[in-house]
């Protein structure tokens, strides 16, 4: 099955969709051909909608299997079509783009080292799961800096020893380092996955894929 795929042409697809276990959350713009692919790669159903009139529903939507977290900007119409998946949580604070702010699974949930006390606990208590802050390479966008699925978490080349070590015993999964798209550290970027499957973006070398299949567990 094919493992790399663009949208319209642009290898960073993580930018444009969101994927959990059972859904992967599309815009309207979506091609076709991409459509097909998640559906088939990673056995979802295809929920389209924008977030806040915009199309980066990768930057704009957090989540598991239990709640969504998405920006506080969305319209009535959005987070009704949403709410028919998940119960979902706004982030009305000036930090809203979710899907930037916050790494999660359905075992864990990291945060943007800045985000307020009372809001990380919003996210844990609305996710169930524990949450702390966390950076991946001293970046603090860590919803872009990594990728966590429910076998396993990809995070950005040059995150520490520290950071990977901490993640390791929070999440209780595999923690490795990888790149996408021909060397981008911001995996989440170019980086698609479940407990079923991955999408990368077209640029991803055959290394990076590997790299991706170890950690996640698809090597046979």
């Amino acid at each position: 099955m094919e493992r790399t795929t663009s949208f319209g042409g642009d290898s960073n697809i993580g930018v444009f969709a969101r994927v959990f276990e059972d859904i992967a959350i599309v815009p309207p713009e979506a091609p076709e051909e991409f459509r097909a692919l998640l559906a088939e790669a990673l056995d979802v159903d295809l929920v389209v909608t924008t977030v806040q009139g915009s199309p980066i529903i990768g930057s704009l939507v957090a989540g598991n299997s239990r709640a969504l977290v998405v920006s506080g900007l969305a319209t009535e119409r959005e987070i009704a079509l949403l709410e028919e998946h998940r119960p979902v949580l706004l982030l009305e604070h000036t930090m809203n783009a979710a899907g930037n702010i916050i790494l999660a699974n359905d075992r864990f949930a990291a945060v943007h080292p800045d985000m307020p006390a009372d809001l990380a606990e919003e996210v844990g208590d609305a996710l169930g799961v524990p949450v702390f802050r966390l950076t991946l390479a001293g970046i603090k966008t860590v919803g872009m800096a990594g990728v966590a699925t429910n076998r396993g978490v990809v995070v950005h080349p040059r995150s520490t020893t520290l950071e990977i070590e901490r993640l390791e015993k929070l999440a209780d999964l595999p923690v490795g380092t990888g790149s996408v798209n021909m060397g981008s550290g911001l995996v989440g970027t170019g980086l698609l996955g479940n407990s079923r499957g991955y999408i990368a973006g077209t640029q991803t070398s055959g290394f990076e894929l590997g790299r991706v299949e170890d950690i996640f567990g698809f090597l046979e």
